[in-house]
C-alpha cells in the first residue's frame, strides 16, 4: 500500500480516527487529504468592513498575498482546529495592534464534554412541572428548570446526560445540543406535558400551534400598567394568570384612582389586596392556566360590598389573547355580551405591549481543563486572567457572560455567532470555538508560548496546523 492510498490516524480527539483518502473522520471536520490531515472547513475571520456574503481567501497558496485581508480581522475558532492533546499551541496565536497596543489572540476549537444550553422560551402556557423529564428522540436530555418572567426555561445536556448514562442519551443529547447551537429547529417533549419546538431567536411551536407573543406581565402587573385605561368604561376587571391573578376593584392601583368596591369573590389563594395566587392549575389555557371558562374562578358576588344588577366585567388574559366581557343579571349572576366598542382598545392595549414571543438558547461551557495548555504553560494563571478581566473571553468573536468564582464557566448567546459555529466529536462532546485575546506583555507573563506568536499577515502566508484558507465573514448582525 502506497504512502498516498494509507490510512491515517487523525489526533485531533480523543477518538483518533483512521481516516482514509479523501474521506473525513466521524466528526466530518478533518479530512484525508492527499496524506495529510486538513480541516474541512476554512477558518472564519470576521471583519466590519466585509458588508455582506463571504469570501474564501487561501492561506500558504501561490495566490496568497498581503493585503488579502481587511486589517480589522479578527481570527476566530470557527474552523481554526484545536489544541488537542493539549500540550502544544493552540491552532493560532495571533499578535495585533489595537488603538496602539501590542494584542495577542489566542484562537482554537475546545471540545467541551462539560458543556449543555440553557433555553428560555417566551410563553406563559406550562410545557411542564418544575424538574420534569425533558427528551430529544425519546432520551432524556435535560430537565425543565425554574420560570422566569412570562417565560419557560430548560436546563438541557451536561456532562451526566452526555456521558453518564448510555450510548444513546449520549448521542441524541449531542445531537440535540449541535442543532440548537447551531440555530437549527429541534423538537423536545416534556414528560406529564407538551411537546415544543425551539429553535433559537424563532418562536416556539408549543403541540403544534406556534406562538405569537409573550405576557405583558403577571395579572397585578397588568392591573398595575392599565387600571385607569378602565376607569369610566367597565365597573371591574379580573386579569387571569397562573401566578398573580389581578382584580382591579380590590388593587391598590385601583384604590388609588378611586375605583369602587364591587362585592366579587375569587376562588383562590389570597395574596396581598386585589392579588390572588393558584386560582388554577397550570396549563394551556387563560394565562396560562388550565381555564377555558374564567368564570370557573368566581365564587358569588356579595351584594353588600357593592354586587349589584348590571354591573360590568371584563375578565382578559396577560396577552389579551382571551378576553370575555359579562354583566350581572338580576340574580347576580355573570351573563356573556357583546364586548362594547370602547374597551376593546384597552384588550388592544395589552397585545400592543406584549413582545415577540422567541427562543432563546445559551451555550454554557467549562474551559477550565487542559485546553488551557494551549494558551499557556501555566494554565491556572490563565484561569486567574480570565477571572480578572486582563484577558478577555470570546465565543466565535461574541462577547460572554462569565461566571465568579472557580475555573472558566461561560455563557454565550448562539445567535451572535455566525451560523455553524459548533462542531461535535462522537466521544461524545461539543466543539465551540474560543478566542482568549490579552495585551502581549501580559500573555508573556502567563507563560505563554511566545515562540508560536505570528501577526496575522504571517499566518496568511503560513497556513496553520491544519487549515489551509480562510472565511472572510460580516459581523453577526451586520448583515442581516
Amino acid at each position: 500500500m502506497t504512502e498516498a492510498s494509507a490510512k491515517i490516524r487523525c489526533d485531533a480527539c480523543p477518538v483518533m480516527c483512521y481516516i482514509a483518502p479523501g474521506q473525513t473522520g466521524a466528526c466530518d471536520r478533518y479530512g484525508n487529504v492527499g496524506g495529510r490531515i486538513l480541516r474541512t472547513d476554512p477558518v472564519t475571520l470576521l471583519s466590519r468592513s466585509v458588508a455582506a456574503g463571504g469570501a474564501v481567501v487561501p492561506f500558504a497558496g501561490s495566490e496568497w498575498q498581503d493585503g488579502m485581508l481587511p486589517g480589522d480581522a479578527f481570527v476566530t475558532g470557527i474552523g481554526s482546529g484545536t489544541t488537542y492533546p493539549d500540550y502544544k499551541p493552540a491552532p493560532f496565536i495571533v499578535s495585533s495592534r489595537i488603538d496602539g497596543a501590542d494584542m495577542v489572540t489566542v484562537v482554537t476549537e475546545a471540545i467541551f464534554s462539560y458543556c449543555g444550553v440553557k433555553v428560555k422560551i417566551d410563553t406563559d402556557r406550562h410545557l411542564g412541572t418544575e424538574g420534569a423529564v425533558v427528551r430529544a428522540g425519546g432520551e432524556a436530555v435535560g430537565h425543565v428548570t425554574t420560570a422566569e418572567y412570562g417565560s419557560q426555561m430548560l436546563s438541557l445536556g451536561g456532562v451526566s446526560h452526555l456521558t453518564g448514562h448510555s450510548k444513546a442519551e449520549g448521542r441524541a443529547t449531542c445531537a440535540a445540543l449541535l442543532a440548537l447551537c447551531n440555530r437549527e429547529p429541534v423538537e423536545l417533549t416534556i414528560e406529564g406535558g407538551s411537546s415544543v419546538v425551539v429553535q433559537a431567536g424563532c418562536a416556539p411551536i408549543v403541540d403544534g400551534v406556534p406562538e405569537r407573543r409573550m405576557r405583558v406581565g403577571c395579572g397585578s402587573a397588568t392591573i398595575g400598567m392599565f387600571a385607569d385605561q378602565w376607569l369610566g368604561l367597565v365597573d371591574e376587571v379580573v386579569v387571569v394568570d397562573d401566578h398573580i391573578t389581578g382584580v382591579v376593584s380590590e388593587h391598590q392601583a385601583g384604590k388609588v384612582i378611586g375605583w369602587p368596591e364591587t362585592g366579587i369573590k375569587i376562588l383562590g389563594q389570597r395574596s396581598t389586596p386585589g392579588r390572588y395566587f393558584r386560582v388554577s392549575e397550570p396549563g394551556l389555557g387563560w394565562g396560562g392556566t388550565r381555564l377555558t371558562d374564567p368564570l370557573a374562578i368566581l365564587g358569588p358576588w356579595n351584594a353588600k360590598k357593592g354586587a349589584r344588577p348590571g354591573l360590568r366585567l371584563l375578565m382578559v388574559s396577560t396577552t389579551g389573547e382571551d378576553c370575555a366581557y359579562y354583566v350581572l343579571d338580576e340574580a347576580l349572576q355573570p351573563v356573556p355580551q357583546p364586548m362594547p366598542e370602547a374597551l376593546r382598545p384597552s384588550v388592544a392595549l395589552i397585545d400592543e405591549n406584549c413582545e415577540p414571543s422567541l427562543c432563546t438558547v445559551l451555550f454554557v461551557g467549562g474551559a477550565g481543563g487542559s485546553l488551557r495548555a494551549g494558551v499557556t504553560r501555566n494554565p491556572v494563571r490563565l484561569t486567574r486572567s480570565v477571572q480578572a478581566g486582563e484577558t478577555r473571553l470570546t465565543v466565535g468573536g461574541a462577547g460572554v457572560f462569565l461566571w465568579p468564582g472557580g475555573g472558566i464557566t461561560f455563557m454565550v448567546d448562539v445567535t451572535r455567532l455566525p451560523r455553524g459555529a459548533f462542531g461535535y466529536v462522537p466521544t461524545p462532546a461539543l466543539v465551540a470555538p474560543l478566542e482568549f485575546t490579552l495585551p502581549r506583555a501580559a500573555y508573556l507573563a502567563l507563560g505563554g508560548h511566545g515562540g508560536a506568536i505570528r501577526p496575522l499577515a504571517g499566518i496568511g502566508v503560513e497556513g496553520g496546523e491544519y487549515v489551509t484558507a480562510a472565511r472572510l465573514e460580516p459581523w453577526p448582525g451586520a448583515a442581516e
